[in-house]
């Protein structure tokens, strides 16, 4: 098979590793591909992939009998839909179903409608309105831009103060369009967790659950970033807990075929909170979370392109997914300064070194070559550094200690990723 895979982040790199492994791939093609996927793929920086008549053309003139979308930004363009149209398999909703993660509005809202616990909110297109609901809330209360922000449109404010200044920067354009809607929610307490499953026939087949760590410094301080380490599986989730979640999710998936016009065909991804009254649903997205997808599909025993084939022509009973018993964590290398501005092109060493420690996969986040051939940041984040091991505490210690081979200019990263998970449960109250 031909496959083309649409996106340049360290999720792509992730699925593009895993779709490479399969004995059905012919020819691969990720774009725009980063440093990383061009040494497994080949990678090709033109192609608009937010533009459904261009990917198509793309996809006829070289033969592709796969798409899969990685971000969110072509889903809710509607990609999917102009491929399907053409009889060209895709993997990713289409853009009716994409909108789980296009508004936030809409989401909760098909939260409520279908039984799906979550916190309370209600949204606004005015300020006024909206202030006044916050201080009906009281802090700490969540602020977030109702539309796509890269991951960065969500603020928890600890202070009602803090809280008005996120409403008036939504409003002020500090997200775009994306913040001309904003929704307000109540603050939830607990871990949270990430539960994705594969979406087909209005089925859901779960994966492995995840933890991400979004806020940008130890201690869970600093602005929320795209996510700057993760590990799977979650040893704090408990076995009624994870029944729960999978309920939901099954629950999302029905949904997805009762309320659509159109099989939604991808990932639904589920951000959960485990709250005192049980598990909560902080979000859906509609595709391989980022960084979540680099530690899951390591542990991934089924053939993903036989997963995606199956989810892309709708035969969801085609799926039988097998895990790795190993434990992932996976540790996020940054530039200087972000999720605020940041310098490019610092050279990057080490990743040689780093991977040849047993059970090590850098994956490349924002990474290309420079004109001397050299690889180079290209991004905020720029690698997934991911170590597999037989307990947590082997793959972290592996994580960390390739973290340390791998040097450039301004690195930084969180040094307590997974942290809390390995002091249990207490770690959270």
């Amino acid at each position: 098979m031909n496959i083309l895979v649409l996106g340049g982040g360290g999720r792509e790199h992730a699925i593009t590793w895993a779709l490479a492994k399969s004995p059905r791939t012919d020819k691969l093609y990720v774009a725009p591909g980063n440093g990383g996927t061009a040494g497994i793929a080949e990678n090709v920086a033109h192609l608009k992939v937010d533009d459904g008549q261009a990917v198509l053309a793309f996809a006829r003139d070289h033969n592709i009998d796969l798409v899969v979308i990685g971000p969110e930004a072509p889903l809710v363009a509607g990609v999917a839909d102009v491929l399907r149209a053409a009889g060209i398999p895709a993997f990713g909703p289409d853009a009716e179903g994409a909108q789980l993660e296009g508004s936030k509005t809409f989401s909760k809202r098909f939260m409520d409608d279908h039984g799906i616990p979550t916190a309370r909110y209600d949204s606004f297109t005015a300020l006024e309105p909206a202030l006044a609901y916050l201080r009906e809330l009281g802090a700490p209360i969540v602020v977030k831009a109702d539309g796509l922000a890269a991951g960065k449109g969500v603020i928890v404010a600890e202070t009602e103060a803090d809280a008005e200044a996120a409403v008036h920067s939504c409003f002020d354009g500090a997200f775009g369009d994306a913040g001309s809607t904003v929704l307000i929610e109540e603050f939830l307490t607990g871990p949270e967790c990430s539960l994705l499953a594969f979406v087909s026939g209005g089925k859901a087949h779960c994966m492995a659950t995840a933890q991400d760590h979004k806020r940008a410094f130890d201690g869970d301080r600093g602005p929320n970033t795209g996510g700057m380490g993760v590990y799977s599986p979650v040893p704090i989730v408990e076995p009624d807990e994870l029944a729960s979640m999978y309920e939901i999710m099954e629950k999302a998936a029905t949904a997805t075929a009762e309320v659509f016009e159109h099989d939604y065909r991808g990932v639904l991804y589920g951000g959960f909170m485990l709250t005192p009254e049980g598990p909560k649903m902080l979000e859906f997205n509609a595709r391989f979370g980022d960084p979540e997808t680099q530690v899951v599909l390591p542990r991934l025993e089924t053939d993903l392109v036989d997963i995606a084939l199956a989810v892309a022509e709708g035969r969801p009973d085609d799926i039988n997914l097998r895990w790795s018993e190993q434990w992932a964590v996976s540790v996020v290398l940054a530039s200087d300064g972000y999720p605020g501005p940041y310098e490019k092109g610092k050279v990057i060493l080490g990743i040689e070194e780093a991977e040849q420690l047993e059970g090590v996969t850098v994956f490349h986040a924002g990474t290309t070559t420079n004109y001397d051939d050299e690889l180079v940041t290209a991004g905020g984040r720029v690698l997934n550094v991911t170590a597999l091991g037989d307990s947590f505490e082997e793959a972290r210690e592996c994580a960390y200690e390739a973290c340390d081979l791998i040097n450039f200019e301004g690195k930084q990263y969180r040094t307590d990723i997974g942290k809390r998970a390995a002091e249990g449960r207490q770690a959270w109250n």
